[in-house]
């Protein structure tokens, strides 16, 4: 399934099932694949994993052995999950996966899974484990816990509990109620009970450092300077003498992308076959369409085109209120406004043949398709399909990344550090912090009240330690009294949280000074506006954006 195409603020990012996707399974020459059953902490493992400078990737558990295969895998993680496997519809994948001569490791269900498909016994557990726990080594030989000590910490979460193992394995860890870990070294299996990938198992990260260095053998080279120069070379390989171009925003995922595939689509005189494209949907922030020109011609040197397409998104956007349907209006209408500047890039300078996006990895893992267990959010503001009318083949560079790692491919390619540290900014913009319908006068409204509270945050020195900071327009309107005046306007909810990835998120506490400032610099100067309230919402149960 693919939804309609949606804008990300931090690139116009366009993904489809056609034309050609630049992946890093083509450039990388190892990685360690971790299949999905649809736990929380799926693409923390890979997270992990990646911090030992080892590329490591998520598929849906029941993703096939070619796909597998393609991202050249030493090694293989089973994820945890929340069903049981002897459940009529429990996600089951290819027994396959253990026969392929490389280590496997299971977390979790991942264990129940490789004890249930290779003739053990799973059942549900006489006492559930959920939370602190303490585990016993057995096995002092044991590859997957050398050097670690004999009672370890950790962080249980399950109902079910291994009562049989399967041939040929052994116990190497146990807790006073369960089986902790098992392991079948002679055929590379290996498997725990626990959680090594949160924090709350403080010598988890050892764990999986012994699987992937010691046991996959994984060499420690998956870097910035590594990525930087294989993407290029990959670029130079695929895309040829071609021209592209890419939807710019000015945020760091789409200014990352253009950067790096710029200096692969540069000819021998310096000339870029690369076009940046930098829309004015009519609901970016304040003075957005003047900055962004500015910071990207003058600072990153980028050939960019400008279009002010502000009345024919806000003449598609009258009269809507439902949240996907604003997505996909503008989408839509930046395909067309896309199409329209490569026929023109066409007519003056030649055929243009590819598409750059600036796509990240949780874009991805949030909106994928039904394939896997993990339940879509919502379509993404980034992930969609393109129209068969639309023949521009993909470059996605970086959408096997996370946004930590975008920041850090950006430092090595040069790039100001007042690009690289800007919060991520949604795609349809202010559109999706407009509850109900967008129209001029309550973007305008929104657009005050978000300078105030980033102009704040700022002020305050806070601004690169929070995730995400906004105002967001409610469609609610309330009694006021100014200036002893009644008043009948707008509400104006503020939100901050901290994010590692955007996967997930906590409200943050700003400081009471702060949060009064903000108030009283909204409630005086919005006119339109008399009520400020504080969103103290994580993620979950919420989303960070509000639409």
């Amino acid at each position: 399934m693919f939804f309609p195409v949606f804008l990300c603020g931090n690139g116009f990012r366009f993904v489809c099932n056609r034309g050609i996707n630049l992946r890093h399974s083509s450039v990388e020459t190892q990685s360690i694949v971790v299949l999905d059953f649809g736990a929380q902490y799926s693409q923390l493992i890979a997270r992990r994993i990646r911090e030992e400078k080892i590329f490591s990737v998520v598929l849906p558990f029941n993703a096939s052995l070619e796909e597998i295969r393609s991202y050249s895998p030493v090694g293989i993680i089973l994820s945890g999950g929340p069903s049981s496997v002897y459940d009529k519809d429990a996600p089951l994948a290819d027994k396959s996966v253990f026969g392929l001569g490389i280590p496997v490791l299971g977390i979790c269900y991942g264990l129940q899974f490789m004890v249930y498909a290779l003739g053990g016994k799973v059942r549900p557990a006489a006492k559930r484990e959920y939370g602190h726990a303490n585990v016993e080594i057995q096995q002092s030989d044991s590859q997957l816990f050398q050097g670690l000590p004999k009672l370890l910490a950790v962080w249980m979460s399950h109902g079910d509990e291994a009562e049989e193992l399967p041939p040929g394995f052994r116990l190497t860890a146990k807790t006073p109620n369960a089986v902790a870990a098992i392991e079948n070294a002679e055929r590379k299996m290996w498997a725990v009970q626990f959680h090594p990938e949160v924090h709350h198992t403080p010598l988890g990260a050892e764990i999986l450092r012994n699987f992937a260095l010691n046991i996959c053998g994984a060499k420690p080279s998956w870097t910035p300077q590594h990525f930087i120069e294989a993407t290029v070379a990959q670029v130079k390989q695929q895309v040829g003498s071609g021209r592209a171009i890419c939807g710019l925003s000015g945020g760091v995922d789409s200014s990352v992308a253009a950067v790096l595939v710029d200096r692969a689509m540069r000819d021998a005189s310096g000339k870029s076959r690369l076009t940046c494209v930098f829309v004015n949907n009519g609901v970016l922030r304040k003075n957005e369409f003047e900055k962004v020109q500015q910071n990207l011609r003058d600072n990153l040197g980028l050939r960019l085109v400008a279009v002010d397409a502000t009345e024919r998104f806000m003449r598609k956007l009258a009269g809507v209120t439902d949240p996907e349907t604003k997505r996909k209006i503008i989408g839509n209408e930046f395909i067309e406004v896309f199409d329209d500047e490569a026929k023109r890039i066409e007519k003056e300078e030649g055929e243009v043949e590819w598409l750059v996006q600036g796509t990240l990895y949780p874009d991805v893992i949030e909106s994928r398709s039904v394939r896997g267990p993990s339940q879509v959010i919502k379509s993404h503001h980034n992930v969609g399909g393109l129209p068969e009318t639309m023949k521009l083949k993909l470059i996605e560079p970086l959408k096997d990344l996370f946004k930590d790692e975008v920041r850090r491919i950006g430092r090595d390619l040069g790039m100001p550090e007042d690009i690289l540290q800007r919060q991520p900014f949604p795609g349809p913009g202010l559109a999706v912090r407009i509850l109900g319908e967008v129209t001029k006068e309550r973007a305008d409204l929104l657009r005050e009240c978000d300078e105030i509270v980033v102009g704040e945050i700022k002020k305050a020195g806070l601004y690169q330690k929070i995730w995400q900071s906004f105002a967001v327009l409610l469609p609610v309107m309330s009694v006021g009294v100014m200036g002893d005046q009644r008043t009948y306007a707008y509400t104006c909810a503020v939100r901050a949280v901290h994010s590692e990835d955007g996967m997930t998120a906590d409200w943050v506490p700003l400081p009471y000074e702060v949060l009064k400032t903000i108030s009283n610099r909204i409630v005086n100067e919005v006119r339109g506006v008399n009520r400020v309230v504080y969103d103290i919402t994580s993620k979950p149960p919420g989303t960070i954006e509000w639409e």
